[in-house]
């Protein structure tokens, strides 16, 4: 055990996340035949889940501050309807529609901040009104009928990395260079951290433990790369993954390295503490909400984009997943605990939950009431575990450093 710590860098409860993803996804391949592992499979799963997944970057920002957003589904379809309207009445370029759409989710996160932030209207009750007013103004616009989405969005909601240079390599190369960006960036912060794993204790990690832990990742990251890269003809990692992905990054850096994403933590965990230190609240709580409401127009967009079409319905109860995912990965009711990382984890145990039970051929029904077991159990246990004292475990996944 002592020498699965070192390898692992650090308390083996911070990665139950992960190996329940990764036993999630081994059973259902079992389960189904091996239909879950394949590369169509995991395209469709990463596509077709991206847009949730973006809406939960932003709404763990939201619950970190101890808010909610309700609107988020309701903002992405009314912002998607906008775009295809305008694109299809008026005849302006699909970018032009794109912008629209941007600017208006931002706009309707500046709605919802100022309640918040100037009169301190809570965002459960504010969003809420949200939520009502974008819903019904999508089936208002729309009349209750689908617009065709521009042509050129089908490449953002449901495209693929391009092809290039030689054949030999078995795979598509645009996903093989992915892979490989990836690699060499896990090496070089694991380097870093090496660097610097004795500064406060004067004992350094191990060299082997590092080299193991390098190898097994990079193993990972080789096999998803190979499945997403080795598919029929034409298909490679989903351009709404990269987008994904890279904005992963990015709010990643914000929590973390940000003088902003500090006032939301500390505003998540004390408000009248982050308020006597100089944290400006009101304007914490604004760019917060902005923020979330500006990704949902962006989930929006992608939707639009894979469904060729904006429909009445679209973003109806898309908020129910996101903000499950951020409780499953770890954030607190109260506020002031999460990362974006862990976040990511637990959508991924969301969406590869659907994509299992429906591979098995379970309804929406019952894929329902499993998922609402599922986040009752994993803020059950996560809850008993800090009440009893211990660490909390889902809380622990790429704790703040």
């Amino acid at each position: 055990m002592k020498y699965i710590k070192q390898v692992l860098g650090g308390d083996l409860r911070q990665y139950t996340m992960v190996v329940a993803l990764g036993l999630l996804i081994l059973i259902f391949n079992i389960i189904s035949g091996g239909r879950m592992l394949t590369s169509s499979n995991f395209q469709n799963l990463l596509s077709g889940n991206a847009y949730v997944l973006i809406l939960a970057l932003g709404m763990l920002m939201v619950i970190v501050i101890g808010q909610i957003d309700l609107s988020v589904g309701s903002v992405a379809g009314f912002a998607g309807m906008v775009m295809a309207l305008v694109a299809k009445n008026y005849n302006i370029p699909w970018w032009c529609a794109v912008l629209i759409a941007l600017v208006i989710g931002i706009l309707a996160g500046a709605w919802h901040g100022f309640f918040l932030s100037q009169l301190g209207i809570p965002g459960f009750i504010t969003t809420l009104g949200g939520m009502m007013i974008f819903r019904g103004g999508v089936i208002w616009i729309s009349r209750s009928i689908s617009v065709p989405a521009p042509e050129e969005l089908k490449w953002f909601g449901s495209g693929y990395l391009p092809e290039w240079g030689p054949a030999f390599t078995g795979m598509n190369n645009s996903t093989l260079l992915l892979g490989i960006i990836a690699i060499a960036c896990y090496v070089f912060v694991q380097l870093k951290k090496h660097k610097h794993s004795g500064d406060a204790t004067g004992v350094k990690d191990p060299v082997w433990a590092l080299i193991i832990r390098i190898l097994l990742v990079a193993i990972i990251i080789g096999y998803f790369t190979w499945l997403f890269g080795s598919g029929r003809v034409g298909t490679s990692f989903p351009v709404p993954g990269l987008i994904l992905l890279v904005l992963t990054i990015i709010y990643h850096i914000i929590t973390q390295r940000t003088k902003f994403g500090r006032h939301v933590y500390a505003v998540g965990g004390n408000k009248a503490a982050a308020a006597l230190s100089g944290v400006n609240v009101k304007r914490t709580y604004f760019l917060t909400m902005m923020n979330m409401s500006f990704l949902a127009a962006v989930a929006g967009i992608l939707f639009v984009g894979r469904a060729t079409a904006a429909g009445p319905a679209d973003g109806t109860s898309w908020e129910m997943d996101a903000i499950a995912s951020v409780f499953i990965g770890g954030a607190a009711v109260s506020g002031g605990v999460g990362t974006i990382l862990a976040t990511i984890v637990g959508g991924l145990v969301m969406a590869v939950l659907n994509n299992g039970l429906m591979l098995m051929g379970v309804g929406a029904d019952r894929t329902q009431v499993i998922k609402g077991f599922v986040l009752l159990a994993a803020v059950a246990f996560d809850v008993y575990n800090k009440k009893s004292g211990k660490s909390s475990i889902i809380g622990r996944l790429f704790a703040n450093k």
